[in-house]
């Protein structure tokens, strides 16, 4: 018995935004790809077998219509495809993602490793390990529902992704408040409030109980002391947290009243 397949052969256009044509394995003349189909296959597939991931799309559309990822042309037609605008909200539902996420939460693989710890210093909830493998990284960012920043196009195909950013900054600090200003992050936001190495919340404590584990000159300057209560690592407002704060102040970044410097 036939399905119907076999008497599947038309072309569809695809009209890409601008933003997304960055992606396409064939770099087009114009924004609009022309795609031949053969047999059943839903527009997700079409769109990332062009090259542009599932994470980068915020919209389809079909004859003014959205349409979600599981639509399947069955004739010759036009159909565009948007980029995820900004500032991208991951907690509202979409026709493409009707489940959203209950909150912001990242996952960061290694080609932007450091973009985690400044996420965490931030105080933003980020997984983060060098030896999380793709599938580690797809699995965890569908059980703990965690939006995937990577440079790897690759990873970010993988269904278990929901929503993912291919990151397009290099330097660190770009890749921040590239980061902040896609999700819309307003703040404002407290330095060092979770773990650089857990990322799990700091708690207070008090100053005689950590002063056997404390410098010379740390005892002396400094009154005001956290830890982390899985590693047991120290923190307190040194020179390194000025420092920090005046560079994301520089960039824009909204940070707490009392996390400012002393001078700015």
């Amino acid at each position: 018995m036939k399905d119907g397949s076999a008497d599947m052969h038309f072309k569809i256009k695809l009209v890409f935004s601008d933003e997304l044509v960055c992606f396409l394995q064939k770099k087009p003349k114009s924004n609009e790809v022309f795609c031949k189909i053969d047999r059943k296959r839903s527009i997700k597939d079409i769109i990332e077998s062009k090259g542009v991931p599932h994470t980068e799309t915020g919209r389809i559309i079909v004859n003014g219509k959205d349409v979600d990822f599981h639509y399947i042309p069955e004739g010759p037609q036009t159909i565009g495809v948007v980029h995820a605008i900004p500032p991208f909200d991951v907690t509202a539902p979409t026709v493409l993602r009707p489940s959203p996420f209950p909150e912001i939460r990242f996952i960061v693989d290694v080609n932007v490793g450091k973009l985690a710890q400044l996420l965490r210093i931030i105080g933003i909830n980020t997984l983060y390990s060098n030896s999380y493998s793709d599938r580690e990284v797809a699995d965890l960012a569908e059980t703990d529902k965690r939006i995937v920043l990577t440079k790897d196009r690759g990873l970010l195909k993988r269904t278990k992704v929901v929503f993912g950013r291919h990151i397009r900054s290099i330097n660190p600090y770009d890749q921040l408040t590239e980061v902040i200003g896609f999700y819309g992050l307003k703040g404002p936001f407290t330095l060092f409030a979770i773990c650089l190495q857990c990322n799990v919340p700091l708690c207070h404590v008090e100053k005689q109980q950590i002063l056997h584990r404390l410098r010379p000159k740390t005892k002396k300057y400094y009154s005001l002391f956290f830890s982390c209560p899985k590693c047991e690592k120290i923190y307190w407002k040194g020179t390194h947290h000025d420092h920090i704060a005046k560079r994301l102040i520089s960039l824009g970044v909204n940070m707490a009243e009392a996390q400012r410097p002393f001078f700015t």
